[in-house]
């Protein structure tokens, strides 16, 4: 797999100083995590799923989860839970039919589950097929209902003979509660550490968190905006996000918006960037969907320790991608910061616009040359708003 893979020679030649590199299932936890991207949600009920799954790789997405548990009515489950086992059978069918036994051209594909059986049971059903499967999502993950989970997971991966992840999902009231919520933090940090080798990453559902308030913020507000919720996000990467070699990788909550959303205040893109690119009517397009608060929690999730981001609609997966690129100057700066052997001191960036310090930036510069990896390294010139319309235009 390779993230941008569908673009020509020559446009990644103009896009980029570093070209975005391959990376497959047998990648390390570190490298695969961030390589996520837009992790795109599928019901597992969906009519032609294998067929959509397939779709959307050639589109760029990387990964996929299909869901058993919210997404699906509570009397549908069990023919969602025959879909998805006829659909990965069709997928498999696919890929050995080319010659390989694996998933060669495939996004990582998980699936969603509802309680710990289910694991077991559809590794048991899927058979050969489960060649196709990568893990699984498991839901209101908590220290108390964990356990069951890892424990399934455990005996079916000894069942297949094949690795599965675990991306165990941080939704529930035990966690988001203040009273209970520093020692659930500690109990969970815990168990996931028993259990690091299948934890690739650990996810938020802003949706049930809200719940759990009666919430639901509207397109001119981010999910940091929600400050109970806020509060929870920075307290799951304090505990479990740090950078010292025991954190996970934390991934962005789902952005619910993708029509044309009524919209109170101002947009939240600057015109001038789309100006300079020629790009005026890309905005247009972009803030009528209300797309630029998808960008601007991007941004901030980001800069509070989040990689890539949970997806319900397609149209979102470039734009969580392309903003997933590493800049020219953020580049040059990590390198820098990872590549000198000196034990302390600052220099100054090579644009000259910023301080580099040594040591308090080597876990920034190492996250950063990870993503850059994955994601490439935008040209000098080429800016975000390049970047989106290229994305977008395929």
């Amino acid at each position: 797999m390779r993230h941008f893979g569908s673009l020509t020679a020559a446009d990644a030649a103009a896009l980029f100083e570093r070209l975005p590199q391959d990376f497959g299932r047998d990648s390390g936890s570190d490298l695969l995590s961030v390589a996520l991207g837009a992790t795109l949600y599928m019901p597992g009920d969906r009519p032609a799923l294998a067929a959509d799954i397939a779709k959307q790789a050639t589109a760029g997405v990387t990964s996929v989860v299909v869901c058993l548990e919210d997404a699906i009515a509570d009397d549908r489950v069990a023919d969602a839970e025959a879909n998805i086992v006829a659909s990965l059978g069709e997928l498999h069918r696919g890929a050995t039919a080319d010659g390989d036994p694996g998933a060669p051209g495939l996004p990582l594909v998980f699936v969603r589950v509802r309680e710990p059986g289910q694991i077991t049971a559809l590794v048991d059903r899927l058979g050969d097929s489960v060649e196709v499967l990568d893990g699984f999502v498991l839901p209101k993950f908590t220290a108390a209902t964990g356990t069951p989970f890892l424990t399934a997971l455990d005996t079916a991966e000894r069942g297949c003979g094949r690795r599965l992840w675990a991306m165990p999902v941080i939704e529930s009231g035990t966690v988001l509660y203040a009273e209970s919520r520093v020692d659930e933090l500690a109990r969970l940090r815990a168990l996931l550490h028993r259990d690091r080798h299948r934890v690739l990453a650990v996810r938020l559902g802003a949706t049930d968190l809200c719940a759990l308030y009666g919430l639901r913020r509207t397109a001119d507000f981010s999910i940091y905006d929600v400050k109970v919720v806020a509060d929870l996000i920075a307290d799951v990467v304090n505990v479990l996000g740090r950078a010292d070699g025991t954190g996970f990788t934390v991934t962005g909550p789902v952005w619910e918006y993708y029509g044309h959303a009524e919209r109170l205040f101002k947009p939240q893109l600057r015109r001038t960037p789309f100006e300079e690119h020629d790009e005026s009517e890309l905005r247009g397009s972009l803030v009528s969907r209300a797309i630029d608060g998808l960008i601007r929690e991007v941004q901030l999730d980001r800069v509070n320790g989040l990689q890539g981001k949970t997806a319900i609609h397609p149209s979102h997966v470039a734009i969580v991608n392309a903003l997933s690129v590493v800049s020219s100057e953020e580049y040059h700066d990590a390198r820098d910061v990872a590549g000198t052997d000196r034990p302390g001191g600052v220099m100054a960036s090579g644009s000259g616009v910023r301080m580099n310090e040594i040591r308090p930036h080597a876990a920034w510069a190492r996250r950063t040359l990870l993503r850059a990896e994955v994601f490439g390294v935008s040209a000098p010139g080429v800016s975000v708003v390049d970047l989106l319309a290229s994305s977008l235009s395929r």
